[in-house]
């Protein structure tokens, strides 16, 4: 293989326009968010399906390997290509043209490549939105592949509760379609969930059918400041028994992670005198108007109630100013980087069991790094956990890939073993955490996987891990 020859028919079937080469234009699609950085021997960037079918034949004649790419926001380094500048990244930017809704379906058709911002924008002219919500503006094929989650799963579910039907180029070219809106098909293996969360090496989503949801016509936010894990777990379940129907988030922030917020976002207030253990941001939403319910006041109603037997269990509760509280919330992970050297764990445990696990890790770091600060915060409505831990590498006398060495297979082993929970919640698997994929996942399951994947990618070509 030459990387002149792969160029050349690359562009005799996507024009000059498809193909990038020059190190500025390579640039932005070697560089993960977080992890992962390559270099590419090209960048192909087809504008159909059928384009991204000849990508991945003319790629496989050449013995090229692929990495597909949506919009570049994935935390696990799975998106950029290694250092070799073999690989060619297959962009998916310029399929962003298909937003079909069906309105009474409460369905939409969606290309790859389409930003999420861009298909909420388009919903919201006719009063619907794609309830996965989350900090980032991810491509709804990438979405497809990595199974995104994010705050509102609580109300909403993920990607694949969400997700209909698929169409998938395999990794020699051939295209399989399952593009039916239908909720109810149960006529054998529904095989489009064979393609979510497993990060595109089976395939490369180039179009989705996805159930869309009505916009709220209210929400209500309240900030609780709780006394510790357990007083955060009472409330959850207390709200759940009372307000199933209209709770849409339920976001946990330890003292950590808020002081660090308010460190480097100063023009964000200080919600309590003094930080709790923990601040839980709860949200209520509902399409019914204001005049059939009125949502602060019920929320105001039934936080009274549970403030009467909780004790000293909360602190206190601030109802209201509910953009501020999501600010706080929304700007913890670009101020924890800004905090000094930092590992971030993206973990799940059973929910009941976050209080246990989160004072196991604080006993590890305290008896064996307690330079080292455990600033948490997280989805604890859905048993998710960011278990960021942060430090000052002068203080600590350690380079960071030692501590980073020592603490992530700890960590690990205690989430996975001691609490049969996962190492990757919602942020997928990647190089970042292949060798954990290795090591936990059962041999037959690896063993399905590779049959799998010899069907969908019987080249071996797709993507930088392997599910086997």
């Amino acid at each position: 293989m030459t990387v002149d020859a792969v160029v050349s028919a690359l562009r005799a079937t996507l024009g000059e326009r498809g193909v990038l080469t020059t190190p500025e234009d390579r640039a932005r699609f070697e560089t993960g968010w977080r992890y992962g950085k390559g270099t590419a021997c090209c960048i192909a960037r087809p504008a159909s399906t059928a384009e991204v079918a000849t990508v991945l034949r003319v790629c496989g004649e050449h013995g090229v390997r692929v990495v597909p790419q949506g919009a570049n926001t994935g935390l696990v380094a799975s998106s950029t290509p290694d250092a070799s500048g073999t690989m060619v990244v297959l962009s998916l930017e310029r399929l962003n043209r298909t937003i079909e809704l069906d309105v009474a379906g409460r369905t939409v058709l969606v290309d790859g490549g389409v930003l999420l911002s861009q298909l909420n924008q388009e919903l919201a002219r006719h009063g619907f939105w794609f309830p996965v919500d989350l900090g980032a503006d991810p491509q709804l094929g990438g979405m497809v592949a990595t199974n995104t989650g994010g705050t509102r799963l609580l109300r909403y579910g993920d990607v694949r509760h969400n997700l209909l039907g698929v169409e998938v180029v395999l990794g020699d070219g051939r295209v399989l379609t399952q593009l039916n809106r239908l909720r109810k098909n149960n006529t054998g293996l529904d095989a489009k969930h064979l393609f979510v969360g497993t990060t595109g090496v089976f395939g490369v989503v180039t179009r989705a059918v996805l159930q869309v949801a009505p916009l709220p016509k209210q929400r209500s936010v309240a900030l609780v400041a709780c006394r510790d894990g357990d007083a955060v777990l009472a409330l959850l379940t207390a709200l759940e028994a009372d307000l199933g129907d209209v709770l849409s988030a339920f976001e946990v922030m330890s003292a950590n992670a808020v002081a660090a917020v308010l460190a480097h976002q100063p023009n964000l207030r200080r919600p309590f005198a003094e930080l709790p253990r923990y601040a839980v941001l709860v949200e209520l939403s509902s399409t019914l108007p204001a005049d059939t319910l009125v949502l602060d006041a019920v929320l105001e109603a039934r936080l009274g109630a549970f403030l009467e037997t909780a004790g000293d269990a909360v602190l206190d509760v601030l109802v209201g100013k509910g953009d501020e509280f999501w600010q706080i919330r929304h700007h913890i992970s670009e101020s924890l980087r800004s905090e000094g050297k930092m590992l971030a764990f993206d973990i799940s445990v059973p929910r009941s069991a976050l209080p246990a696990f989160t004072a196991d890790v604080e006993r590890l770091l305290a008896r064996d790094w307690p330079a080292v600060r455990l600033c948490d915060y997280g989805h604890w409505g859905d048993g998710g956990t960011h278990l960021n831990l942060v430090w000052n590498e002068a203080t600590i006398g350690r380079a960071a890939a030692e501590v980073i060495a020592a603490l992530q297979p700890s960590i690990y082993e205690l989430a996975v073993r001691g609490y049969a929970g996962s190492y990757s919640a919602e942020h997928g698997v990647g190089p970042h955490n292949q060798r954990y994929y290795d090591l936990y996942t059962d041999p037959l399951v690896k063993q399905f996987c590779a049959l799998l994947g010899g069907f969908c990618d019987p080249q071996d070509r797709l993507g930088t891990v392997r599910l086997e």
